[in-house]
């Protein structure tokens, strides 16, 4: 599976505290090479992955059938800034987002709202976390 990833993006996958049976949020997720890793990491987990682009979120669909229709890999293409849970959905252990200018600083107005609606859709306990660390840090949310 991970050879649809760039050696940067599996050392990210490999830093996350994935553990079987988790609910991860995948911000940003492009054509869905890291949560097709994610998805394969953590059993019977779920990986939803956004994206605001509906080309990607396509892409992502077509090149993930398999993981999509074991029910451990969703899609929904919404921005990180307008992400909300839908009726019924559980909140997410972590979120994970690579190269999302709402998150990692570029975009400073649009990452108030998109780190409100990430804290409001993870568990009490659930983390954040963006490239820029070694190869991970984690994005402090109530701030």
């Amino acid at each position: 599976m991970a050879k649809d990833l760039s050696k940067r993006l599996l050392a990210i996958v490999d830093a996350l505290p994935l553990r079987p049976g988790m609910r991860v949020l995948e911000i940003g997720c492009g054509p869905g090479a890291m949560a097709r890793e994610i998805a394969g990491r953590i059993g019977g987990g779920h990986v939803l992955a956004i994206d605001r682009s509906a080309k990607v979120i396509e892409q992502a669909r077509s090149a993930s059938q398999a993981e999509i229709e074991s029910g451990r890999l969703s899609l929904r293409q919404v921005t990180a800034e307008e992400f909300e849970l839908g009726a019924g959905e559980m909140p997410y252990d972590i979120a994970v987002a690579v190269r999302v200018g709402a998150l990692d600083g570029r975009h400073p107005e649009a990452g108030r709202r998109a780190k409100r609606r990430v804290a409001a859709a993870l568990t009490p306990e659930g983390q954040l976390f963006i490239d820029g660390g070694d190869p991970l840090r984690t994005l402090l949310l109530d701030d």
